[in-house]
């Protein structure tokens, strides 16, 4: 249930972040408004991380080097979403993100990527993922 909730809660606010970076990109440029995101979300972290205290510092050295790369992808990922919702309007971008995830996300199960579990493919997954794309381009025209 935890992970249900969590999803639910992410899902709202990748929308609503979605749709201020997209406004305050309107006043500013698209890589200022990335970089004050960014910013506002390291503060927040810091804040967060010094009354958690959870983690363990030291395991840092274990870390993979390339998932560090992981702060790249969200200025990617920032600015890419707030561009397409600027360009193709709230709805069809949020709709063509969540089918990258979606296919990203079954090619990292399926194939095990990433030290993730793998997953046994099922037509009835296919067929989904098929009428998920169907249902997109259908939005679109």
């Amino acid at each position: 249930m935890k992970g249900i909730l969590f999803s639910i809660i992410a899902g709202i606010f990748i929308s609503l972040q979605g749709v201020f970076n997209s406004r305050m990109s309107e006043d500013i440029s698209g890589w200022h408004t990335t970089a004050i995101v960014h910013l506002v979300g390291f503060i927040l972290s810091i804040i967060i991380y010094l009354i958690a205290r959870d983690g363990r510092a030291e395991g840092f050295r274990e870390v993979p080097y390339f998932y560090l790369l992981g702060g790249i992808l969200g200025v990617v990922i920032v600015f890419g979403e707030m561009t397409s919702i600027n360009v193709l309007g709230m709805s069809l971008a949020i709709a063509t993100i969540l089918i990258a995830q979606l296919l990203c996300a079954f090619l990292i199960d399926t194939k095990g990527l990433f030290g993730m579990i793998k997953h046994k493919v099922s037509f009835q997954q296919v067929i989904g993922m098929a009428m998920m794309l169907v249902g997109v381009i259908l939005f679109k025209w």
